[in-house]
């Protein structure tokens, strides 16, 4: 484990668990998530410190907020389980953008950022430094302000795909080059490309990658 001023980082989710998971049980009035998907956090002493909070505390005194990729609807088992923690009284919202690293924000004084995944584990950092609590703060905050509710995903309509758009968003998925995707697909290359941005419209996309986000979501690829 290294420490600098109020900075302390773990490698792997058993130190995390072992240095900082009391940190988790400390949590007292407001718990903030950011993550790919529910199952990115696979510490259970996170998860049962929240839930045993939010059903002990009355209504208003403790706030959940919780901000996915569209990843996250891309099963009926997540889907279900999202529904779970709205029900217990969690805030759950998806953004269309990436998360491509984990934030979990405790009481607004804690806050644990993850580590992008290595051969030797992912690195943790723990700090409670304001400077650093209040810049990931005021991103999560822009985020979750323009991202909505999980259920308006769920009951937004799927685009209708026909088996051409459904084969560019295979191509799409594999990480083939324009060039060979439209070879494989017997497209000419300009073809293939206005496929392609026929399909970000259909799904309502900015980019290939998040055409790849909102296509899960909607149950149209398959969950990676």
């Amino acid at each position: 484990m290294e420490t600098t001023d109020r900075i302390v980082t773990v490698r792997g989710e058993e130190e995390l668990l072992a240095r900082a998971g009391h940190l988790f049980t400390s949590v007292r009035e407001d718990f903030l998530c950011a993550a790919r998907d529910p199952d990115t956090w696979s510490q259970p002493a996170a998860r049962h410190a929240v839930r045993d909070r939010m059903r002990t505390s009355g209504t208003g005194a403790f706030t959940v907020r919780k901000l996915f990729s569209p990843t996250a609807l891309a099963d009926e088992p997540t889907r279900a389980h999202l529904h779970r923690v709205s029900a217990a009284g969690a805030l759950v919202r998806i953004s269309a953008a990436p998360l491509p690293h984990e934030t979990i924000i405790i009481d607004r004084r804690l806050m644990v950022l993850a580590g992008p995944a290595t051969p030797a584990g992912r690195e943790y950092t723990i700090t409670a430094s304001p400077v650093l609590l209040g810049s990931v703060l005021s991103l999560f905050e822009a985020a979750w302000e323009t991202s909505p509710p999980f259920t308006s995903w769920l009951t937004a309509e799927a685009p209708h795909l026909d088996p051409g758009s459904r084969a560019v968003l295979q191509a799409l998925g594999s990480g083939l080059t324009d060039e060979t995707a439209a070879r494989r697909l017997g497209l000419s290359l300009r073809t293939y490309r206005r496929r392609v941005a026929a399909l970000m419209t259909a799904l309502q996309a900015d980019s290939r990658f998040q055409a790849g986000l909102h296509a899960a979501a909607f149950g149209l690829a398959e969950h990676r």
